[in-house]
């Protein structure tokens, strides 16, 4: 599970994110301020939006949330209130992963675009990676197939100019980190990081 949060990007709205599977189609229902997203195939709950997040609790982060308890206590009111419960044990499998950069090459059918394997920790993602700073050798923050980013965006898996991409190397502004560069490029993480650990800041 994964937690976000900007207030000045897109409102007084928790995002809370679950699910890694690929989804075809998804849709929405809403009780009062909780919004849950499903997949329309499986029926699968891919996440939540919490809507007027603040009136629930006090979140001071802007970007990815740590779950802590004052968060999770957030989270338990906003569902009582609307008579939903929230099952935090089934919810811990992160879909912002740390990945190492295992090598890099050009897109056959795109001068801007790379084709990199990133090493997960579980497995070995293909992704296509139009920054121009990716490298072989960088740790990196990996959005997995089913992560909603900050701004509300699903990550798919997709066809990028007829190569697989399987999950998304994500820049600081993606991230909406605090003074995040305005220039492309993805965050560079320390060596010290270990590789399939949650990113969480």
């Amino acid at each position: 599970m994964n937690l976000f949060y900007n207030l000045k990007g897109i409102g007084d709205t928790l995002l809370i994110s679950l699910s890694h599977n690929e989804v075809t189609e998804q849709a929405y229902e809403r009780k009062g301020n909780v919004a849950r997203i499903y997949d329309v195939t499986t029926k699968q709950t891919i996440g939540y939006n919490v809507f007027e997040a603040s009136s629930y609790g006090e979140l001071t982060e802007s970007g990815v949330v740590e779950l802590t308890d004052s968060v999770k206590e957030l989270i338990n009111k906003a569902f009582a209130k609307e008579e939903m419960k929230f099952n935090f044990d089934k919810s811990d499998k992160p879909s912002f992963v740390i990945g190492y950069v295992n090598s890099k090459e050009k897109h056959p059918n795109a001068d801007k675009l790379n084709i990199c394997q990133v090493d997960v920790g579980s497995e070995t993602l293909q992704i296509v990676c139009g920054a121009p700073n990716v490298e072989a050798g960088q740790k990196v923050v990996v959005a997995l197939v089913g992560a909603v980013m900050p701004s509300g965006l699903l990550i798919k898996e997709a066809s990028l100019r007829g190569v697989e991409s399987n999950g998304m190397i994500c820049s600081a502004k993606e991230l909406n980190l605090p003074d995040a560069p305005e220039e492309k490029g993805i965050l560079v993480l320390d060596d010290s990081v270990e590789v399939g650990s949650a990113f969480t800041r």
